[in-house]
């Protein structure tokens, strides 16, 4: 059974490496839209990977899902 388990890790591993590896593009992240940015004056953006911000979305989801 242990066997079992890490090879189901193992494949958790190479799908989360190959999901990185494809999205390694810089997106930009804005904390408002831009309009209402310039009405309230706060303009924070911030670049980062793709991939990250995908991995941050799942753990998110995950860590509201285990707390809900």
């Amino acid at each position: 059974m242990r066997y079992i388990r890490y090879a189901f890790l193992a494949v958790i591993a190479v799908v989360l490496i190959t999901l990185a590896l494809a999205n390694r593009s810089m997106v930009t992240l804005n904390l408002l839209p831009s309009e209402l940015a310039q009405l309230v004056g706060i303009g924070y953006a911030i670049t980062v990977p793709l991939f990250s911000v995908i991995f941050a979305a799942v753990v998110a989801g995950l860590l509201i899902g285990f707390f809900w």
